[in-house]
């Protein structure tokens, strides 16, 4: 186990920078916000200014926040894979002529939401005392399954130390282990450098049966939370495995963090989140050495319509050095009356430790179904774990403005669906990429600058 003291371990919140190719094609089947907002023109400049104005405003609140690359976007090698040939613009001018989806597939940003990127677990509940990384296969989505490889190579490039860190491979781009990552998986203990309790969230049984969603795809199966948890030596004292209520999914829910957040030992979920909550909660507190501290949201409070189009369960649970919890929820909570007076009734007035919410702008990237959660990836470090980070990915100050001159220098304020096949466009996004892994001090990660 780790020998590093419980005090030195923190939560930090690598967040995702919106990419230059942010645009809305309304690729995700399942995600609601994605599909009704598909055609509409985008900014990209103005979706990677709120993530990283998210990002500085908890830095200055106290909060640890990392930054995680975009992919490279067109990714053109996709195209030529898939039998389109010649100059980078002849592949993309063919592709937008004869496949317009694929175009618009090999066209997006949605690495930003890096709660997607993978399965992490730290070191104190791991078997050899490393932190472990298994990067999601995310093969539900043709556009989602392009980024495992560079993901893996990011978070290689950043967690390198094999001292302190181990990586895992990606499951088999199969439905059998279909993986969406930390989206479904939320870990519960006491402080974080105490022993958690690792609740993964499934939507289907690919070798058993079961009830399953009908009118949405469930994007996560038991067998691949499995994989994760035997990768990454957790143990069935360590574990809970939960399945996700098919109502919710077929609702729009396609993550388990469009329907729950858990940090440290709270647990803030909607009624209809999992299939079996009794079971659910009663593992959890059999399991956990903190008690579990359920605040349970009923469908009469917030209706399935109101917590998809809020993404009030996507948001941030921030611990406070005090033991009070930070709730970060994105603007559209507001807008909806009874999701804002659950926030005020029910959470802040209830008996548990939310006792503060924070409203964050991140509207370039709900339209396309990530809220504030999908925007970070979390993982607990001890403070020789940061230390032994490779790069500049933690924020402060200088990184901050470094990042806004960077986006205000590379990205566009418009982006039209038809803006994809410009070969303009493409190469924009390279000489902004390999900026900024100089930036970053991270190294080359990308396939153009591997060769």
């Amino acid at each position: 186990m780790s020998n590093a003291s419980i005090s030195s371990v923190r939560e930090v919140n690598f967040d995702g920078l919106v990419g230059p190719t942010h645009n809305y094609s309304g690729l995700a089947h399942g995600n609601v916000a994605s599909m009704s907002h598909g055609g509409l023109v985008s900014n990209p400049r103005e979706g990677a200014l709120q993530g990283l104005l998210k990002m500085k405003s908890l830095m200055d609140a106290g909060y640890a926040q990392g930054v995680l690359p975009p992919q490279q976007r067109p990714d053109v090698g996709a195209l030529r894979d898939l039998g389109f040939s010649g100059r980078n613009s002849e592949v993309l001018a063919r592709a937008a002529k004869e496949a317009p989806q694929l175009l618009r597939a090999v066209c997006s940003a949605s690495s930003m939401w890096t709660a997607n990127a993978g399965t992490i677990t730290p070191s104190i509940d791991a078997p050899d005392g490393r932190v472990h990384f298994t990067p999601a296969n995310l093969q539900s989505s043709f556009h989602r399954y392009l980024e495992p490889q560079t993901t893996g190579r990011v978070l290689q490039a950043i967690f390198r130390d094999e001292q302190h860190f181990a990586h895992h491979p990606v499951l088999p781009a199969t439905p059998a282990f279909s993986d969406e990552g930390a989206a479904n998986h939320t870990r519960l203990c006491g402080e974080h450098g105490e022993p958690g309790v690792h609740l993964f969230v499934y939507g289907r049984q690919a070798f058993g049966e079961g009830r399953e969603p009908i009118r949405y795809p469930a994007r996560q199966t038991l067998e691949a939370s499995q994989a994760v948890a035997r990768q990454h030596g957790l143990t069935e004292a360590q574990t809970v495995f939960a399945q996700q209520h098919p109502d919710a999914i077929d609702a729009g829910v396609f993550h388990n963090d469009v329907i729950a957040v858990g940090n440290g030992p709270v647990l803030l979920y909607h009624e209809m989140a999992f299939l079996d909550e009794e079971r659910t909660l009663n593992e959890l507190r059999a399991k956990m050495t903190t008690p579990l501290i359920p605040v349970r949201v009923p469908l009469e409070a917030v209706s399935m319509e109101d917590a998809v189009a809020s993404y009030l369960f996507n948001s941030q649970l921030l611990s406070n050095p005090d033991g009070t919890m930070t709730l970060v929820v994105p603007s559209e909570c507001q807008e909806r009356e009874a999701v804002w007076r659950t926030i005020q009734d029910h959470l802040l007035a209830g008996n548990n430790p939310i006792s503060d919410v924070i409203v964050k702008d991140v509207k370039q990237s709900m339209r396309n179904g990530g809220g504030p959660a999908c925007l970070r990836l979390r993982v607990a470090l001890s403070d020789v774990e940061c230390a032994a980070l490779t790069g500049r990915v933690l924020l402060n100050d200088e990184l901050y403005d470094d990042l806004t001159a960077w986006v205000n220098r590379h990205y566009r304020d418009r982006l039209a669906v038809d803006d994809l096949a410009d070969p303009q466009l493409a190469e924009e996004s390279l000489a902004a990429l390999d900026e900024l892994t100089q930036l970053l001090k991270i190294g080359p990660v990308y396939p153009f600058q591997l060769g």
